[in-house]
C-alpha cells in the first residue's frame, strides 16, 4: 500500500508518499503554495512522476481541528466534511485550506479512500480539569472548551522518546515542546496527553511567530473600546501581527531574530527572552501537573534547529534535576530522528526529535483502512458492561492491622471475574477534607494496598488521585483506612481507568489481540462513545467492560443490583482501536 500524506498549511503544502511496511518515506517534499487550487496538485503530480511513484492507494489529510465530534482519524464522507466545516471558526487559518485540499484530491484521484487525521485527536482524552474553561454553561454547551493542537507532532514525540530511552510509553512523563511559527507544549503522562498549552483555538499558550499566546481576556475589549477596532480586526491582529513579530519589530523568523539579537537589537532580545520564559514556565507547570518529569523533548522547526533556543529555555531548570550537555546540544543533526542532549548526571532526559507529521498522517491513514477492513469481517459481539463502585484491595498484613491479628477475609458474594469476591468487611477511607464510609473490601488479598474511587469521590476526599490501571501504584497518594481494630496510613489511591476484561479467545474474535487500547460505543439512548479503553487480557477472565460510577452516571447507566460490581442493562460494541500493529513502520533511530 502506498499512501499520499498531505499536510496543508496556510502558506505551504507538505506531502510525502509512504509504504506502511517501510521505515523511510518513498519521497517527501514541500511546496510553497497552499492546497487551495489546482496548481498545487499539478506540482504534486509532477514530483510524484519525477520520483517514480506511478500511483497511490489512499490519501491522508492533516486537519487542524475536528471540533467536539471528530476525535479520531476517520474515513472522509459528506458528514465528516460537514463537521470539519462546522469546526472552521475554531481554526480559521487551517480548516478551510484542509477542506480545499480534500475536495481537490477527490477530483484528482477519484475513487481513492481519503482519511482525515486531526491535530486535536491526541488531546481528546484530556481530563476535565484541563479541558474546561470557567465560562457560562451555555458557552460550554456550544463547544467552548480546550481542544489542543499539534497532536500529530506530540504523538510522534511520545513514540520517538519511548524508543530512544527504551522505556514503555506507559512508564514515562514527557514534556513535549513543538516550537515553530506555531508552538505548543504538551504534558504527556504515561502515554496520554493530560494538558497542552493551546486551547480552543491556536492562539492560547506560547508566544509564537505572529500569534500572541496567553492574553488577559480583557485585552480585546479594551483595545476595541480604546482603539476603535472591531472583533475581526482584533482577531486578525492577534493571529497575524503579534508574537515574535510584534515584540522584535523585525519579523517572525527566529533565525533572523537570533542574528539581530547577537548584534544587540533590543527588540530581538526582548522577543527571545519573552518566548523562552513562556516555554520555561509551561515546562515547570507541567512537571508539577504530572508529579515529576522523565524527559523534555524539542521538535518543530525551531525546536530542532536552534541550540540557542533550547539552551535559553532550559536555563534555571536545574532544580528539576535537568542538565543540558552543551556539546551535544550544539552538535545535534536534524537528519537524526531523535538524539539525547542531556548531561550524564542529568536526572531528566533532554531530546531533540525531528518532526514527522506526514509520516504520522500516513500511519494513521493505514490504521483506519486496516480497521475498516477488519470491522467488515469481524463478528460484531456485544460486550457486557458493569459499574465498579469504590472498593479496596488489602494485603494480609493490612487486614490483620485493620480487623485484628489472625483475621481472614470472609466471602460475602463472588464477583463476575473468577477468583474475586466482595468481602463482608468494610473500612472508612479518610482524606484531607472528607471521608467515605463502609467501603467494601475485595478479596483475595494482594501484595499491595489499593483503594479505587471515582473522580468525584477523590475530590470529596480532597486528594488528586491519578488515573491508573489496577496495580499501577507508583507515586500514588496516601489515605487513612479505618477499621474496627486500628487505622492504617497507606499509599495506593487511584481512579481506575476504564478497561475491558477478556480472554485471548475473546480478543481473537473481536480482532483486538495486539491492541493496547480500544474505543467502544455504549448502546444507550445517549449513544455514549468511550475512548482509551484499556485491555486486560487473561484466559481466566469473563468478557466485561468495567466503568466507574462517574462514567456510568455520565452515560445514564444504572446497575442491575447493589454491590461492588453491578451489571448494567446495556452492552458495548467496539468501534475503533489503537494497536501496536498500527505502529509497525515506526522510527528508524
Amino acid at each position: 500500500m502506498r499512501i499520499l500524506s498531505l499536510n496543508s498549511g496556510s502558506a505551504t503544502l507538505k506531502f510525502g508518499v509512504f509504504d506502511p511496511t517501510l521505515a523511510t518515506p518513498l519521497m517527501e517534499s514541500t511546496i510553497d503554495h497552499p492546497a487551495v487550487d489546482a496548481a498545487a496538485f499539478d506540482e504534486i503530480e509532477r514530483q510524484l512522476r519525477d520520483a517514480g511513484v506511478a500511483a497511490v492507494d489512499a490519501v491522508g489529510h492533516r486537519v487542524a481541528h475536528g471540533g467536539p465530534r471528530l476525535s479520531a482519524a476517520v474515513l472522509i464522507d459528506a458528514d465528516v466534511e460537514q463537521e470539519i466545516e462546522h469546526a472552521t471558526p475554531l481554526a480559521p487559518q487551517h480548516n478551510p485550506v484542509a477542506l480545499a485540499g480534500i475536495h481537490l484530491a477527490r477530483g484528482r484521484w477519484p475513487g481513492l479512500p481519503q482519511v482525515a487525521v486531526f491535530d486535536t485527536a491526541f488531546h481528546a482524552g484530556m481530563p476535565e480539569q484541563a479541558s474546561t474553561y470557567a465560562v457560562p454553561q451555555a458557552w460550554r454547551d456550544a463547544g467552548v472548551r480546550r481542544y489542543g493542537f499539534h497532536g500529530l507532532s506530540h504523538q510522534h514525540v511520545l513514540e520517538a522518546v519511548s524508543g530512544a530511552l527504551e522505556r514503555a510509553p506507559g512508564d514515562l512523563r514527557i514534556i513535549s515542546c513543538h516550537l515553530g511559527n506555531g508552538a505548543s507544549v504538551c504534558a504527556i503522562d504515561r502515554g496520554r496527553s493530560i494538558d497542552t498549552s493551546m486551547g480552543m483555538t491556536a492562539l492560547e499558550g506560547l508566544v509564537m511567530g505572529t500569534r500572541s499566546g496567553d492574553l488577559d481576556p480583557g485585552v480585546p475589549g479594551f483595545v476595541a473600546r480604546t482603539l476603535g477596532m472591531d472583533p475581526v480586526q482584533v482577531e486578525a491582529a492577534l493571529y497575524h501581527d503579534s508574537g515574535l513579530k510584534a515584540l522584535s519589530g523585525i519579523g517572525s523568523d527566529l533565525r533572523e531574530i537570533e542574528a539581530r539579537a547577537r548584534q544587540g537589537h533590543a527588540g530581538a532580545r526582548t522577543a527571545l527572552q519573552v518566548h523562552a520564559y513562556r516555554v520555561r514556565k509551561y515546562i515547570g507547570a507541567y512537571a508539577v501537573a504530572m508529579g515529576g518529569c522523565d524527559a523534555v523533548a524539542f521538535t518543530g522547526g525551531a525546536g530542532e534547529n536552534s541550540p540557542a533556543l533550547r539552551r535559553r529555555i532550559l536555563e534555571g531548570l536545574e532544580f528539576l534535576g535537568l542538565r543540558l550537555d552543551e556539546d551535544r546540544n550544539e552538535s545535534f543533526a536534524a537528519s537524526a530522528v531523535v538524539t539525547e542532549l542531556q548531561a550524564p548526571r542529568s536526572q531528566v532526559a533532554v531530546l531533540a526529535v525531528r518532526a514527522r507529521e506526514q509520516w504520522v498522517i500516513a500511519r494513521e491513514t493505514a490504521a483506519v483502512l486496516r480497521r475498516a477492513g477488519r470491522a467488515a469481517q469481524r463478528q460484531d459481539l456485544p460486550i457486557p458492561v458493569a459499574i465498579s463502585a469504590h472498593h479496596v484491595h488489602l494485603t494480609q498484613a493490612a487486614v490483620e492491622m485493620l480487623f485484628g491479628a489472625g483475621h481472614a477475609l470472609r466471602v460475602l458474594q463472588p464477583l463476575s471475574q473468577p477468583g474475586f469476591f466482595a468481602a463482608e468487611e468494610t473500612v472508612a477511607v479518610i482524606g484531607e477534607r472528607g471521608r467515605l464510609e463502609r467501603v467494601r473490601v475485595v478479596g483475595p488479598c494482594r501484595t499491595a494496598n489499593q483503594i479505587e474511587v471515582s473522580r468525584t469521590e477523590a475530590i470529596q476526599l480532597g486528594i488528586d488521585a491519578p488515573l491508573r490501571l489496577s496495580g499501577d501504584l507508583a507515586g500514588t497518594p496516601e489515605v487513612t483506612l479505618a477499621g474496627p481494630a486500628r487505622s492504617l496510613r497507606t499509599t495506593g489511591l487511584i481512579v481506575a481507568r476504564r478497561h475491558l476484561h477478556l480472554t485471548t479467545a475473546d480478543a481473537r474474535r473481536l480482532g483486538v489481540e495486539t491492541r493496547a487500547e480500544i474505543e467502544v460505543a455504549l448502546e444507550t439512548p445517549r449513544g455514549t462513545v468511550l475512548r482509551h479503553v484499556a485491555l486486560r487480557i487473561d484466559d481466566g477472565a469473563v468478557l466485561e467492560l468495567h466503568l466507574d460510577t462517574d462514567e456510568a452516571n455520565a452515560a445514564g447507566l444504572r446497575g442491575a443490583g447493589g454491590g461492588v460490581l453491578q451489571r448494567c442493562e446495556c452492552a458495548a460494541r467496539i468501534r475503533t482501536a489503537v494497536d501496536h500493529e498500527d505502529r509497525a513502520f515506526c522510527d528508524a533511530r
